[in-house]
């Protein structure tokens, strides 16, 4: 592709830098707006200086990414409900046996979790109780804040919803959700694995800390208050006697007859106070059978509820587990996911306005203008310029290729995020590989996905996730950790490059 004239060339890079700025640092001083708004102030700065056209900013928005992420989106709200998140949570103490064993299943709950999830739900959920598990068991929260971010960004990998630029590959590549699993999966495993060595050798000695015994539970037992009347009338007592003459006194009962010598007959007494005890005891039984009745249609209603929540989880798990089935299938991924999520809708049989109200609208947003903005930086014919200089250096075919490929998307991810790599050379990378053969061109597809996936751990920018924990630990209000950049950068750095490249020896095409 041509250069454009100078000034559509400089109008066009004017806006894409203004873009790259707030995406990166949504918070400058000159221009606090955010990456949302950032993104569409790019779109629209990409129409009003005449770089593309309206009906081409609309066109440059891909629906079905959209719809893929929505649905997906809605799918994890539902997987939330269901108390799916608590249960991984609850596999990370489960008979833990030391810092070092929390910090490896860590890794592993957090890398399947990001696949199936997305690794962005992943750490919002999970960096609260991971921070809560450090702080209880008396060990430092950075390992494991590591570990969440760096094996969340590795485990999405290997799925193309476990991350927004998977979603793209997936849909521009037109690879079926299989092959790219199976392809980048066993990269996925490996690395995996190395991420969990390193930090592991890396704060071996902080995680010592002694794991603390699990508290007594102190068990409250219920104090049932008795009412006075129901505790005099079980005792014979002076009080129950003139009780009794109060109400003789009053006329409720009649006293006894006197015989000849004008004594009270003691049976009569007898009998009359047994009659006031009878009737005492027959209230008291009818009212301890009602309670009893109330308590068993309580408890009848509480198992009914229950019963009720235990299907409806089955069923959002059945109906995720459909999706996937539909995935591996090779159907179309986008309309897979919207189903799935309306059927949860559906089989809520409620408003949906709440579960609706918790889809991140300004990510959607955020890609609408990040299409726009990318695609108009395209028109300018830069990223063209750039790879038909790097082509020659960079073909799939050899060992040398391949690793100077992947250090330019490692480089790019860093410097303009991974998402955006992945729309700028993409489809330029897949065409490069396409003249060699069509193995080489999907192999070329899961390279772009596995590095620009793992270019995220080298620092805390390089991936939303990373952002998430930091911000979510540094706001947490029980539990506050603040992971300093270059705290990120001593363990990232060397991770992502020892990473990347044992996952490109692993990456097939089956």
């Amino acid at each position: 592709m041509a250069m454009e004239p100078a000034l559509k060339v400089a109008l066009g890079t004017a806006a894409f830098g203004i873009f790259w700025v707030l995406a990166v640092f949504p918070a400058v001083p000159f221009l606090p707006i955010g990456r949302t708004a950032g993104s569409l102030l790019g779109a629209m700065l990409m129409v009003l200086l005449g770089v593309m056209s309206a009906d081409e900013a609309y066109a440059a928005v891909d629906l079905p990414i959209l719809g893929l992420l929505f649905g997906t989106m809605v799918v994890s709200v539902y997987l939330e409900r269901a108390d799916m998140f608590r249960h991984l949570g609850r596999l990370l103490s489960w008979r833990s046996h030391g810092g070092r064993d929390l910090l490896v299943r860590t890794c592993a709950v957090s890398a399947v979790a990001s696949a199936l999830f997305t690794n962005d739900t992943c750490c919002v959920v999970l960096t609260e109780f991971i921070l809560k598990i450090a702080r209880q068991n008396n060990l430092p929260p950075k390992p494991f804040l590591l570990a969440l971010a760096s094996s969340a960004n590795i485990g999405s990998a290997a799925t193309p919803i476990g991350n927004p630029q998977n979603l793209v590959i997936a849909v521009q590549s037109g690879i079926s959700f299989g092959q790219f699993v199976f392809g980048i999966l066993p990269a996925t495993l490996v690395g995996s694995v190395v991420n969990a060595a390193i930090l592991l050798c890396l704060y071996w000695g902080q995680l010592d800390g002694g794991m603390k015994p699990a508290a007594e539970e102190v068990v409250a037992v219920p104090t049932e208050v008795v009412e006075e009347e129901d505790v005099t009338s079980h005792r014979f007592s002076p009080a129950t006697m003139s009780h009794l003459r109060l109400r003789q006194a009053a006329g409720e009962v009649k006293p006894a007859a006197a015989d000849a010598n004008g004594h009270y007959s003691e049976y009569d007494g007898k009998q009359a106070s047994n009659g006031i005890h009878k009737r005492r005891h027959t209230t008291l039984v009818q009212s301890e059978q009602g309670k009893e009745q109330s308590e068993e249609e309580e408890s009848s209603e509480d198992e009914q509820e229950e019963w009720q929540s235990r299907v409806w989880k089955t069923c959002v798990y059945a109906i995720t587990g459909g999706m996937l089935v539909a995935l591996l299938l090779g159907l179309n991924m986008s309309w897979s996911a919207i189903t799935a999520a309306l059927a949860l809708i559906v089989l809520d049989f409620k408003d949906a306005r709440p579960c609706l109200e918790k889809v991140s609208y300004p990510l959607l947003l955020f890609f609408c203008g990040m299409f726009i903005t990318v695609d108009g930086f395209n028109k300018t014919g830069i990223p063209s310029a750039f790879w038909e200089f790097m082509e020659p250096y960079a073909r799939i075919d050899t060992p040398t290729g391949t690793a100077i490929l992947a250090l330019v998307i490692l480089l790019l991810s860093n410097v303009a995020s991974n998402v955006p790599t992945v729309l700028l050379l993409g489809a330029r990378v897949a065409a490069s590989a396409a003249a060699i053969s069509p193995a080489a061109q999907t192999n070329a597809w899961l390279v772009l996905a596995w590095t620009s996936t793992v270019a995220g751990n080298l620092s805390l920018l390089g991936s939303a996730a990373n952002l998430i924990v930091c911000e979510q630990a540094r706001r947490s209000q029980h539990y506050g950790y603040t992971l300093s950049f270059l705290g990120h950068l001593q363990f990232g750095f060397p991770a992502t490059i020892i990473i990347t490249g044992i996952g490109l020896l692993l990456i097939r095409t089956y």
